[in-house]
């Protein structure tokens, strides 16, 4: 069994609870920070733990910290972006639920090392129900003196609010988010300056993950070196993994990064296999945005090498061959999956999530989205291919925010690594119009037809 920070407490009955958290060891890395170490020195153990950015872009945590700027004298915010509306990512969902205090413990001891004395976490709207478990867990820590003016006599104040957002993807990028949080339209703001100069109401602030602040605690109750020990190279430490699609035990996993994909998948600790004897396809490692893998790179690198549950491994070979570890988004495929309609409804989110502000995202998504519900549809034409490649290079880095990127990267990867699919779309009308066309007659066993090796 691998090692677990954040979920080794999961199943302890009334872990939700202030009182049984308490009793579990909860707050104490809030105890050390306030009466043992600096504020300095609670960042610098997270900076020597390497832990990186769990939300999806993998920046280092601790060197994005000391980022912020304490020489202004203005006050400084932490800001928990609990905004998790990534197709496939159900992780922080998880984290929040069912054991609330460790985020709480978690934004209090970061908000020390920041010197924010007023921080907030920032809930997507569809997880109304995780809201109000915040806020309980909230009135908890407060109630118990962790929480308001000199905590533990230390000095240190801090105020905690949980706001709710309003159900748009966008906000998950973290300046759309601070314009939602000063109850502005969320629209991503040009950078520089960044937040740790210019954020929440241009004061200096640090925006994390869920997972990221959740893992603090553990940090700073053992060490940074402790924690840099788990884990392989700069992938260090644990990572949950939201898990879903054809495999026999979907939900949310705790690995050691280093775990090869393989072992991940197939063994009975973790994924199980394949949920029935169809033959795996394809996955997506990271969330719906970054590409799609065949079966064929999935468990090796195109270099022949073990692919390792890791942000190094994941990528290796670039996008021509790897993918991204992301959000930790796992979502596996068999052979009766479409990867057209699967391309397609991920363009149809991003189009329908585009904040509009830049020109090629809020055109080009649409059209991306149109041009893949017609080749799915039976009404598709030989140039549209070319032209969806076409369209998603001229959105990819020519927008203010990753969502862009994130619309473009998919369809890219689709094209890249099963273009013989979108072919016999196009070439074979009639024999995909039945929404389920592929679970009687898998791909593998047409393929031909379009000049690919029959699969039986």
């Amino acid at each position: 069994m691998s090692q677990k920070i954040l979920l080794d407490k999961i199943n302890i009955p009334g872990i939700k609870t202030y009182e049984v958290y308490r009793q579990n060891g909860g707050y104490a890395s809030v105890e050390k920070a306030l009466k043992t170490l600096t504020p300095d020195e609670v960042t610098e153990e997270v900076k020597k733990s390497g832990l990186r950015g769990r939300g999806g872009a993998g920046f280092p945590a601790g060197m994005k910290w000391s980022f912020i700027d304490k020489k202004s004298g203005k006050p400084r915010h932490l800001v928990c972006n609990a905004d998790e509306s990534e197709p496939g990512t159900f992780k922080d969902r998880f984290l929040m639920e069912y054991i609330p205090h460790l985020l709480i413990e978690g934004m209090i001891t970061s908000s020390y090392a920041l010197g924010a004395n007023l921080s907030y976490i920032y809930i997507r709207g569809e997880y109304m129900w995780v809201f109000k478990i915040l806020e309980r867990a909230i009135a908890e820590a407060k109630a118990a003196g962790w929480l308001g003016k000199n905590i533990l006599g230390s000095g240190y104040d801090l105020e905690l609010h949980v706001h709710c957002g309003a159900g748009a993807y966008i906000c998950g990028e973290e300046t759309a988010l601070i314009e939602s949080l000063e109850g502005k339209r969320g629209n991503p703001r040009i950078k520089p300056p960044f937040p740790a100069v210019s954020g929440l109401w241009a004061n200096p602030t640090v925006v994390n993950n869920v997972e990221t602040i959740a893992t603090v605690p553990w940090i700073v109750n053992n060490s940074g070196d402790d924690y840099a020990k788990i884990g392989i190279g700069r992938s260090t430490g644990t990572k949950l993994i939201s898990a879903s699609g054809h495999i026999k035990n979907p939900g949310v996993y705790e690995i050691e990064l280093g775990l090869s994909v393989d072992e991940f998948m197939n063994s009975d600790e973790y994924l199980g296999g394949m949920s029935s004897s169809r033959p795996l396809k394809a996955f997506v490692p990271g969330g719906s945005s970054v590409p799609i893998l065949p079966a064929e790179l999935i468990f090796k690198t195109a270099n022949g090498e073990d692919r390792l549950m890791t942000y190094e491994s994941l990528s290796d070979g670039g996008f021509a061959t790897g993918s991204m570890l992301g959000s930790g988004g796992f979502i596996v495929y068999n052979d009766t999956a479409c990867v057209v309609r699967n391309t397609w409804n991920f363009a149809r989110f991003y189009h329908h999530e585009s904040c509009g502000q830049c020109t090629p995202c809020r055109e080009g998504t649409g059209w991306l989205e149109k041009i893949l519900w017609r080749i799915e549809n039976g009404q598709g034409r030989e140039e549209d291919i070319e032209l969806l490649w076409s369209i998603q290079s001229k959105i990819e880095g020519n927008t203010i925010c990753p969502l862009g990127d994130a619309a473009s990267w998919p369809v890219a990867a689709a094209i890249r690594h099963f273009r013989d699919e979108f072919e016999y779309h196009v070439r074979f009308p009639e024999k995909i119009k039945n929404r389920d066309h592929f679970v009687a007659e898998p791909f593998s066993q047409v393929k031909h037809l379009v000049g690919g090796k029959v699969i039986v």
